[in-house]
Order: C-alpha cells, then sequence, then structure tokens
C-alpha cells in the first residue's frame, strides 16, 4: 500500500492480470479432463468433462433386469453424483489457487 493507504492501483491490475491468466489456464485444463463415475462395482459408469459435461453413459447388460428397472435407475443416478463429485474436486483443485484472492492484496470495502 502507498502513503495514505491507498492501494497501488498498478500492482492490483498487475494481479487482476495474473488471475485471469491463470482462471484462463485451469478452465482450459478443466475442458480436456474427462473424469468417470461408477455404481455397482462397474456396472454403471459415466463420464463427464471437468467443465461438467456429461460425455457417455455405459451400462453393464448384467444391470438390465426388466422386472428391477429402479435399481438400475438407482445405479445411474449414483454414478452421476459419483462423476459430479469427482468433477467439483477437479474444478476446486485446478480453480482454486486462480481465484485465491489477489496474492494476499486487500482491497478497501471488500
Amino acid at each position: 500500500m502507498r502513503p495514505g493507504g491507498q492501494p497501488n492501483m498498478q500492482q492490483i491490475m498487475k494481479q487482476a492480470q495474473k488471475m485471469q491468466q491463470q482462471v484462463a489456464q485451469a478452465q482450459a485444463e478443466l475442458a480436456e479432463a474427462e473424469l468417470t463415475g461408477t455404481a455397482g462395482g462397474g456396472l454403471v459408469t459415466v463420464v463427464v468433462t471437468g467443465l461438467g459435461e456429461f460425455k457417455s453413459v455405459k451400462i453393464d447388460p448384467k444391470a438390465v433386469d426388466a422386472d428391477d428397472v429402479e435399481t438400475l435407475e438407482d445405479l445411474v443416478l449414483a454414478a452421476i453424483h459419483n462423476a459430479a463429485e469427482a468433477q467439483r474436486e477437479l474444478t476446486e483443485k485446478k480453480m482454486g489457487p486462480a481465484t485465491g484472492g489477489l496474492g494476499g492484496l486487500s482491497l478497501p470495502g471488500f
């Protein structure tokens, strides 16, 4: 901070630009990442990108029982939740450092 308690605007702008670059890099890495969620010991598999776009659902024929569709529905939902959790964790890992603030710089009024 400069004398008088005023933040250095040039320093703030540099930090903001650096943070913007880190966010863009993290987003690019997330877009390329593919995460897998499974349920039923692998009977249902869901693939999702790091940005949360679901790419595929695979269902092992052993999971298909016309008399018990509810179990299959539960397995699909569980695999989706599993994949979504993996995606959330990866997003936190990649985006956390990029959005963790302005390098310890405090902004008045925030």
